[in-house]
């Protein structure tokens, strides 16, 4: 696990979009006796640079950083706003790239239906179709999806939905990384896909690019033990 001085280094997981920590069941269950472990509460502010400094708030010193699609954007604010505190950054399933304006259109009626009532439809019917490839555990984690969007509720999904929407672009950001960085996506991710995976790790200076077979944008309960292990090396760089 990497050192600080004789300390372990934090590390801090940031969920994506309707997430909470059992996205990130496995690696926690596999990493907490080797590193101490921070995992923020509900990413609930309606701009990436709010939750970045909520995450900043309560966060230790210095860390090692790993986020997923919502977390991998609020990763990278993180890293704009204090790099001197991100001693190490993964970034997985994301998009560094100011949201495409045929998404932004669609955000404003997302909310309506939530606001409406229509939570559980949204995620079902928009959302989920979209998160996994085929697997013999697809639907097991299509249910923790929903069970964990339904838990954290109608107003967390709009203020993540605004601050997806109206996020910046972070390709500087990502070229003036000096950390090790490790970039890793499922290879039939479909809502980050991996072209948008391969512009990071062409930006950011001696990176790391990880490619999950058999996975699409969850390949943290797709394939755990191999997102376990690519983690676990950036981890020991």
């Amino acid at each position: 696990m990497p050192a600080r001085g004789n300390a372990v280094l934090p590390l801090v997981l940031l969920p994506g979009m309707m997430c909470d920590a059992r996205v990130f069941g496995p690696q926690i269950a596999a990493l907490s006796s080797l590193c101490g472990l921070h995992l923020p509460g509900p990413l609930a502010r309606p701009s990436v640079g709010a939750m970045a400094e909520a995450v900043l708030a309560d966060a230790p010193p210095q860390f090692a950083l790993a986020g997923l699609s919502m977390g991998g954007i609020v990763a990278m604010e993180i890293a704009a706003r204090a790099p001197e505190r991100v001693l190490r950054l993964a970034l997985m399933d994301t998009n560094p790239l100011a949201e495409a304006a045929e998404m932004q259109a669609r955000r404003g009626p997302q909310m309506e239906r939530v606001r409406a009532g229509g939570l559980a439809g949204v995620m079902r019917d928009e959302m989920k179709p979209n998160y996994l490839t085929e697997g013999p555990r697809r639907a097991e984690i299509l249910d923790l999806c929903l069970e964990m969007a339904l838990a954290l509720g109608d107003e967390v999904f709009c203020a993540q939905s605004e601050a997806l929407r109206d996020r910046p672009d972070q390709r500087a950001v990502l070229s003036a990384l000096g950390v090790p960085a490790l970039v890793l996506c499922g290879r039939s991710d479909r809502l980050c896909p991996v072209e948008r995976h391969e512009l990071m790790q062409s930006l950011i200076p001696g990176s790391v690019l990880h490619i999950v077979e058999g996975a699409g944008h969850l390949p943290c309960l797709e394939q755990p033990e191999e997102t376990t292990a690519a983690l676990r090396c950036w981890l020991e760089v």
